[in-house]
């Protein structure tokens, strides 16, 4: 692909989608569902039996996307099916994260059953898109194009989440009665955003055709992917360094969520009011805009897989960082490091791993990253908790995430630069 007009207006429009469903992570996900749930549909249930059923609704969603991620994948691929299958997953998260608007009060039910949707909607439209990496840019342009992505995910998701704060910390301004309303409000905000953002990838992005794309009866595809997905798991010793790089993913992430998971959880223990928790994650999303950027330019500079160890490198000194914080300065200031390596990392692993994996098998491939990922955060918390338990010292229960950090690291420095698992 030659850096023509028609090339770069891809690549933005492919990038503008980052810019619509971060939104929904940050708006949705992990603030105002949480806290609208626990304090209005689940009103009057013991606190244990809502951090249940809001467990249990994360884990559902994840659940069915980790199972589905790899098959999803490899019809998508099989058939030339991307955008559709995309498009599919997108309409479903936008409808039922609108949905949420009608729930009424201490209807619980509903809206676990509409947040699921919506966080499956969320996470299948994202195989797709990661994929399409490969259909907007070329291999030397992998590391600049997703960190263009990540940087406008955090750039507008921090815009449209400090409007939604604005609206919920001030309904009157916005000729709504109270907070509650403000909070629906938000939800329907964020799918507004979500779809009308979405529209450029839809209008310019184009799926580049395979030699496989043949489109066949749906029930032969079904039988032709489930054969290619079998064929992948057989010819593992082919893509050896595909799966090194996947372990290697798969400790270091669970490693970067659980310090921001950690994180938080340690500044409410401290007694940090909610004001300073919103203050902190807006620095981290408008932090991380121009940091994924600086991070895209080290990664063309230096190689994606040094950048990535950069970042890790970052978040041993932000662990060692949580591990003695007291004051809420100090909880601002992890929060500005977490965001000058957070994008960097996640950008530059979804294009070092598009550089290693074939191109006509994109989504299939990507399919088995973003299930990976949904198993991000599962060991992490358990070994914190479990050597805080045993040591008695929740900081040197944080302190045990060194351990994923370390053989990430490790793991990763073992894939070589420029390798990759084409025959």
């Amino acid at each position: 692909m030659t850096t023509t007009q028609s090339s770069t207006r891809a690549v933005w429009a492919w990038a503008f989608y980052d810019w619509a469903n971060s939104a929904f992570i940050t708006t949705v996900m992990v603030v105002f569902f949480p806290i609208f749930f626990r304090e209005y549909w689940a009103k009057g249930l013991p606190s244990e039996e809502i951090t249940l059923h809001l467990g249990t609704a994360n884990a559902l969603a994840s659940v069915s996307i980790m199972l589905l991620a790899p098959f999803l994948g490899t019809v998508a691929d099989q058939g030339g099916l991307k955008k559709p299958m995309m498009a599919g997953f997108v309409t479903l998260g936008v409808c039922a994260t609108l949905g949420l608007t009608a729930v009424g009060e201490s209807q619980w039910q509903w809206a676990m059953f509409g947040f699921v949707l919506a966080v499956v909607g969320f996470l299948g439209a994202n195989i797709f898109y990661d994929a399409l990496l490969v259909d907007v840019a070329e291999e030397r342009q992998f590391n600049r194009v997703s960190a263009l992505g990540y940087a406008l995910g955090y750039l507008g998701g921090g815009l449209l989440f400090g409007l939604c704060v604005l609206l919920t910390l001030n309904p009157v301004w916005f000729g709504l009665t109270d907070a509650s309303q403000a909070v629906r409000w938000a939800f329907g905000v964020t799918a507004l955003w979500w779809a009308v953002f979405s529209i450029p990838l839809w209008r310019w992005v184009r799926e580049r055709a395979s030699a496989q794309a043949v489109r066949p009866p749906l029930v032969p595809l079904l039988r032709i992917s489930g054969k290619q997905l079998l064929e992948t798991f057989r010819h593992i010793r082919q893509l050896r360094v595909v799966w090194l790089f996947l372990l290697a993913y798969w400790f270091y992430i669970d490693g970067v969520d659980t310090v921001i998971l950690m994180a938080v959880d340690y500044g409410k223990s401290l007694g940090f009011a909610n004001e300073n928790l919103i203050t902190a994650l807006l620095m981290t999303q408008f932090i991380a805009f121009p940091a994924a950027l600086v991070f895209g330019w080290l990664g063309n500079r230096w190689g994606a897989k040094r950048g990535i160890l950069l970042g890790l490198a970052g978040y041993v000194v932000i662990t060692a960082m949580a591990t003695r914080m007291d004051s809420v300065s100090e909880f601002y200031l992890l929060a500005l490091s977490v965001g000058l390596v957070q994008g960097g990392v996640q950008a530059l692993s979804r294009s070092f791993y598009a550089s290693l994996i074939p191109q006509d098998q994109a989504a299939e491939f990507f399919g088995f990253y973003n299930m990976l990922g949904k198993f991000a955060a599962v060991l992490g918390p358990l070994l914190v908790g479990w050597v805080g338990v045993l040591t008695g010292s929740p900081r040197l229960g944080l302190l045990a995430v060194l351990l994923l950090f370390g053989i990430g690291a490790w793991l990763l420095w073992k894939v070589p630069q420029g390798s990759s698992a084409k025959p």
